[in-house]
């Protein structure tokens, strides 16, 4: 063999055997296919699931099953044994595929007020406020960005964001965000 197919197959190695050892996270998603079942009841499971951030999913027929830091493989095993035990299927065959999106796309924060581009944004773990504001576009030249206020299970916290230490301040699912008109003093 020559050098050039051994770097080739080791590139090919690495490539392939890599999800197969990634191991699934929080607020991610995972895409789960089933067969060795009726095909209606193929359709009931084949879909792509959210990791909720505390590392479970919710799966048709077995409720929740904990997901997060499993490999792909551990989670397929362990939701075949699952159907199996409650009687559901008698030999179903799982294949899952982790980290499908980096976002789960039913979450969302909204931006409103003085910026650019104001509605629901989607939301991405480890999203700031900072950034959120300047996925809609950044404030415009009427908005203040001295009093920003996120809006959290019905409570505005506010921000200073011309201050750095605010801003990388968490935002979190369904959070909604405010970029209010400036003063007439500038503020």
């Amino acid at each position: 063999m020559n050098l050039k197919n051994i770097l080739g197959g080791l590139a090919a190695l690495i490539c392939f055997s890599s999800p197969v050892f990634a191991q699934i996270e929080a607020g991610k998603a995972v895409q789960i296919t089933i067969s060795g079942v009726p095909s209606e009841e193929k359709g009931r499971i084949d879909n792509t699931y959210p990791v909720s951030e505390s590392g479970y999913i919710n799966m048709p027929f077995i409720n929740s099953v904990h997901a997060a830091g499993l490999r792909n493989d551990e989670l397929a095993s362990l939701l075949q044994a699952r159907y199996r035990s409650a009687k559901i299927y008698n030999n179903p065959t799982i294949q899952v595929i982790s980290n499908v999106t980096d976002k789960i796309s039913d979450q969302t924060v909204v931006i409103g007020g003085q910026v650019r581009a104001p509605g629901p944004k989607p939301f991405n773990k480890g999203l700031t406020l900072y950034q959120a504001i300047q996925a809609a576009g950044g404030a415009t030249e009427f908005g203040s960005m001295k009093r920003v206020k996120i809006y959290r299970d019905g409570r505005p916290t506010t921000y200073d964001l011309s201050k750095a230490q605010f801003m990388n301040v968490p935002v979190q699912p369904n959070d909604t965000i405010e970029v209010p008109q400036k003063t007439p003093f500038g503020g």
